[in-house]
């Protein structure tokens, strides 16, 4: 009786079902991030919203520490209006740029303009927002003769050319992919009704990929409204509209990193009712986006209707012969705009090489720290402390989820829907939000205070998403015949996965972790509040401690090291390419194996 008992009991808690349990409870945690993310936030503004008033504090301007007035009215117009001329300007560019990827790019050339905006695209913000301080501003000021009138080159104009070069690469990937999905025979029916290459790509192809340009276009504007530390340098910081290309104004992002650092307790809650308000347009565009890709591709006015008798096709084939000029234009536009943003890449590279290395020396680069004298010695020590903690907390997590959504759910399960979407959200949530809710659970409510351990676990809650993705990517792309073969030899389904599916998806592990490691490295915003900026040598993950990007800020904040901002910045974008390089090794490595 017992024995059966005992059998019955291994029946139902086998390993398998344990397995299956434990991977489920790892994908679930995205979702449990995000309600508590979104909790947190809307808990430490509750005091704001029951004192001032929720409209009240959307609708008011006054934003005054003296009296406890506190109004965001500014803030928000100040982000839509940046973000507006940002996507208009970098997400133009960025359109144009993935057609001439896709259709015009020699190929010899395709590889390594595709490096080049992964580049452009792994560069840290700090370092946009360094140039743009360095390089943009001074040159708007001569440009316009601003310094006569007493103003300088900050505000709208200076930030939106940063901010569109920024979201570049990220509308820029998602335009690409959708303009290579879309069906050959578009391209062919087009050319068998007459037109020719640049009437098919501009009249068919690119109408035919809208709903994933849209969707690019709204990555881009979360991206771009989320922005922190480069918008926080080059809009000024008033609490004013932005109504000219060069008045002084905040942001939602901004007037966090402005204020947070002296705010009295009110106040404290008032900045994180400005990041609740951040938090919720960036749900609103998450939410546009699913229902966005949820629409299948459905193709535009030449593929969508029967052609018959009564559509004149005799007609439309002379008219495509006599027309065609505009496409003939914008194709040259294209190649315009793709050698112009391969100059701006270059020349930002270059600029902040020849600024930077001039000021290395080794007693910089590992010299010992002090108030005299600031080094890179504590960085170096806390970037990899950071970057072990977080792979530490972020790999179990990210591939028992990226298991459980390939290898163990069901692909019309609601679960695994619902997973997504909050993955997805997660991915989107800016980072000064990450510091946010770092500082008030971690650092607060969990007594951590401003430590590497606080910033490792924060970081850990951003790079989570990206480890998923590229596991799940790597897991789909092992052979299904595989799997199949272990079983007929005896394997269960847990023993399969990690002796047979997890060593095919290496590769794919490997470039989740380059990839997390690239955010971290390149991450400010998070760790000011989480981590804190010290400048001494931690003693371990319980100090304080300051990565290159916090650096950098740092310098920028102080005024009078930018000399050892270039050094720092020449350092981590060393760094940036090299990474970016193990990622395209680690790609060519693994379609190499598949092809053996």
């Amino acid at each position: 009786m017992e024995s059966e008992k005992k059998s019955h009991i291994s029946l139902h808690f086998n390993s398998e079902k344990v397995a299956s349990a434990v991977f489920a409870v790892f994908a679930a945690f995205s979702t449990v991030a995000v309600f508590g993310i979104i909790f947190y936030i809307l808990y430490a503004a509750i005091p704001t919203f029951r004192q001032i008033g929720f409209f009240k504090f959307i609708f008011s301007d006054v934003w005054n520490a003296q009296t406890n007035q506190y109004g965001i009215l500014p803030m928000i117009v100040g982000s839509i209006f940046l973000t507006s001329l940002s996507v208009l300007v970098g997400g133009t560019l960025a359109v144009v740029t993935a057609v001439w990827m896709v259709y015009y790019c020699p190929q010899k050339l395709k590889k390594a303009y595709e490096q080049l905006i992964n580049l452009l695209a792994g560069i840290p913000s700090v370092i946009y927002g360094l140039f743009g301080y360095t390089f943009i501003v001074p040159t708007l000021t001569k440009a316009f003769n601003l310094a006569e009138s007493g103003t300088s080159g900050t505000g709208l104009l200076a930030s939106s050319i940063i901010l569109s070069i920024m979201i570049l690469p990220t509308v820029t990937s998602v335009a690409k992919n959708s303009l290579k999905n879309v069906p050959s025979n578009y391209y062919e029916g087009a050319l068998a009704l007459g037109c020719t290459k640049n009437q098919t790509v501009w009249k068919v192809l690119v109408p035919a990929a809208k709903n994933g340009i849209l969707a690019g276009l709204i990555l881009g504007i979360g991206r771009a409204v989320g922005e922190t530390m480069a918008v926080q340098m080059l809009v000024g910081g008033a609490n004013a509209y932005p109504f000219s290309f060069f008045t002084s104004f905040s942001t939602l992002t901004s007037i966090i990193v402005r204020d947070m650092g002296y705010a009295s307790e009110l106040q404290t809650s008032a900045l994180m009712g400005s990041g609740f308000v951040l938090l919720v347009f960036i749900l609103i565009l998450n939410l546009l986006l699913l229902l966005t890709r949820r629409d299948s591709l459905g193709g535009n006015r030449f593929f969508t209707r029967r052609i018959d008798e009564s559509n004149g096709i005799e007609g439309q084939l002379r008219s495509y012969k006599r027309t065609g000029s505009v496409q003939d234009v914008l194709w040259i536009i294209s190649w315009i705009v793709a050698l112009f943003m391969a100059f701006v890449l270059c020349f930002i590279v270059i600029f902040v090489l020849v600024k930077g290395l001039p000021n290395l020396s080794v007693n910089f680069l590992f010299g010992k720290s002090s108030n005299r004298q600031t080094t890179l010695q504590p960085a170096f020590i806390s970037t990899g402390l950071l970057i072990l903690l977080s792979l530490a907390i972020a790999l179990p997590l990210g591939i028992g989820a990226a298991i459980y959504l390939n290898e163990y759910a069901k692909k019309d399960n609601p679960f695994v829907k619902i997973i997504r979407i909050f993955i997805d959200t997660l991915s989107g949530i800016p980072s000064i939000i990450f510091g946010m809710f770092g500082m008030l659970f971690f650092v607060t409510a969990c007594r951590l205070n401003y430590s590497l351990t606080a910033g490792g676990i924060t970081l850990a809650l951003m790079i989570l998403p990206t480890v998923i993705r590229s596991t799940e990517q790597a897991l789909s792309e092992v052979p299904d015949s595989m799997r199949e073969a272990s079983y007929a030899l005896g394997a269960g389904k847990l023993r399969t996965v990690f002796r047979v599916v997890l060593p095919q998806a290496l590769s794919g592990i490997v470039t989740s972790i380059i990839l997390s490691i690239g955010r971290i490295v390149s991450e400010s915003a998070a760790l000011i509040y989480t981590a804190g900026s010290s400048i001494y040598m931690p003693t371990g993950f319980s100090s304080q401690g300051s990565t290159f990007a916090v650096l950098i800020y740092r310098f920028m904040v102080e005024g009078t090291h930018t000399e050892e901002a270039y050094a720092t910045a020449a350092v981590l974008m060393f760094v940036v390419v090299v990474l970016n390089i193990l990622v395209t090794l680690c790609e060519w490595l693994f379609k190499r194996r598949n092809k053996v």
